[in-house]
């Protein structure tokens, strides 16, 4: 950073950053997040351009703005500009100023002579950045909160983490976990943290590369499912999701989506369903995707609760549990059949046709996707076969030049079960009136069977009613959390407009400093 960047990158509130490439847009997240490591920071930053090699410094101090009783942010800052022809570095922006800064650096920094403070430039090279953060923070019982001696190439919070499961044979197998450790480690959590990582760019971490580590590549019987979210009609993007199977699955209870922004992880295994031991629908599912389409919130560990948000999330249980009812089997589990009405032998016999055969429901679907082409529906209970491709809205896929595979289609229930019940009552009233012509007929009176049809329809649609109450307190409980939320909601708004209203004061008591 040149001399003015440095300034935007230690002040509060600032950001230029309006790539769509890019998720920070507050002008606040390294202030905040080197503070809940730290009490102090120190910057050191080189920019050469156009000939001109610039080094400023900078430093962000709780330690001393609460200890001189300052009741504004003070951040004193120096820079530099190297004389190519003398090979001398010149103090800019005159010498009472630099002097003034430096020795307040020097007084509350780490380094005790402006020797040391250049010597910070030795190993940055002709450009970069060095950020050192100091007076590190201690927890309640005296400790400090970030571990350095457990693992020499790594960071780790104190105490690593409480166990969350369940004491075992495979209780080892969980706490081992990349979807657990991520909680305590960095070298883990930096691992996982970008879904794409360019081939010029690398962390190192305690004087050690970090391994990118893409989650996708840990599933088994993996599909590609294409969704696009609308808002008010319109198309907001296009999403493809992976989905499968842990290859430790089913001996780890670990399931989740792992939702990236902007290349970015912002919620790392998103549990958006949930399993008990009784049934364990969804458990071992986990996918990934990148989801430009809604905004994280400032702190970038979650998104906006807005009606888009809600849709991925609906659609993203959905995709739990088609791909759970499809493809249990492949790891041991047995999938659960659904119990069907009972019906007597009598109302059986009015509901088939008379070749004695039922017929299959076949129904259009004329949805389609780009450079997608359809092929015939699998059976209801066909298992798919892996590395397999769905289209939100589209019928069976099959491979074509895009290189995008799919096998079968997705039969909605509510859909099918409908056009079952239509089926039933249209075969059932053509059976009564063929009945009436034969003879074997008149042993068995047309107002029973009628009763009888009549029950078994009530059957069905008292089923149905089960489901749509199940429904109405799923809705109403998401009614009440929502309105948990916008509580919450209006009170941090509150806390943040006096949060503003505080910051927007000190700018103006600023504003003199600036003119002199």
């Amino acid at each position: 950073m040149d001399p003015e960047a440095m300034r935007r990158c230690m002040s509060f509130g600032f950001s230029d950053k309006k790539s769509k490439s890019v998720i920070g847009q507050y002008g606040n997240g390294f202030k905040t997040s080197s503070m809940r490591l730290g009490a102090d920071v120190i910057v050191f930053s080189r920019h050469l351009n156009d000939r001109t090699l610039t080094q400023s410094i900078g430093l962000l101090s709780y330690t001393f703005l609460t200890r001189t009783g300052h009741d504004r942010i003070v951040v004193p800052m120096v820079d530099y500009e190297l004389n190519t022809s003398t090979g001398t570095v010149n103090a800019l922006h005159g010498r009472d100023h630099f002097t003034l800064n430096l020795s307040l650096l020097l007084q509350w920094s780490p380094y005790s002579s402006e020797t040391e403070l250049l010597k910070q430039f030795d190993d940055i090279g002709h450009h970069g950045t060095k950020i050192i953060i100091y007076n590190l923070w201690f927890s309640d019982g005296g400790n400090m909160e970030l571990d350095f001696d457990s693992d020499p190439e790594d960071i780790r919070i104190a105490g690593d983490v409480i166990n969350k499961f369940d004491p075992g044979a495979f209780r080892q197998l969980h706490e081992q976990h990349i979807a657990n450790r991520f909680h305590y480690s960095l070298r883990v959590y930096l691992s996982i943290l970008y879904l794409r990582i360019p081939e010029s760019f690398s962390i190192k971490l305690r004087g050690k590369a970090v391994e990118h580590h893409n989650i996708a590549n840990d599933l088994k019987y993996p599909e590609f499912i294409l969704y696009r979210p609308q808002s008010a009609g319109c198309l907001e993007g296009t999403v493809i999701t992976t989905i499968g199977f842990l290859k430790d699955a089913p001996h780890i209870s670990i399931h989740g989506f792992n939702v990236y922004h902007k290349n970015r992880l912002i919620l790392p295994f998103w549990q958006v369903v949930s399993y008990s031991y009784r049934d364990s629908r969804g458990r071992g599912v986990v996918g990934v995707l990148e989801a430009n389409f809604i905004e994280p919130t400032h702190s970038k560990q979650d998104f906006e609760r807005t009606s888009l948000f809600q849709k991925l999330e609906t659609r993203l249980k959905e995709m739990t549990w088609e791909y759970w009812d499809y493809h249990c089997e492949l790891i041991g589990y047995q999938r659960k059949k659904k119990p069907q009405p009972s019906i007597s032998p009598l109302a059986s016999s009015y509901s088939m046709p008379r070749s004695g055969i039922h017929q299959p429901v076949v129904w259009d679907q004329s949805s389609t996707a780009t450079g997608i082409t359809k092929a015939p529906a699998a059976a209801p209970c066909q298992l798919a076969a892996p590395n397999s491709c769905f289209v939100e809205g589209a019928g069976p896929l099959t491979p074509n030049s895009e290189g995008i595979i799919g096998q079968r289609s997705r039969k909605r229930k509510g859909c099918r079960d409908s056009l079952e019940f239509e089926k039933v009552k249209m075969q059932a009233s053509k059976g009564v009136d063929a009945v009436d012509d034969e003879p074997s007929a008149e042993t068995h009176p047309a107002v029973t069977s009628t009763n009888q049809l009549r029950d078994s329809a009530t059957i069905i649609l008292m089923q149905e009613n089960e489901k749509l109450r199940a429904k109405c307190l799923e809705y109403e409980k998401r009614r009440v959390e929502l309105d948990q939320k916008v509580t919450q909601l209006k009170s941090e708004l509150g806390e943040y407009n006096c949060e503003y209203e505080r910051l927007m004061a000190e700018l103006k008591a600023l504003d003199p400093i600036k003119n002199e």
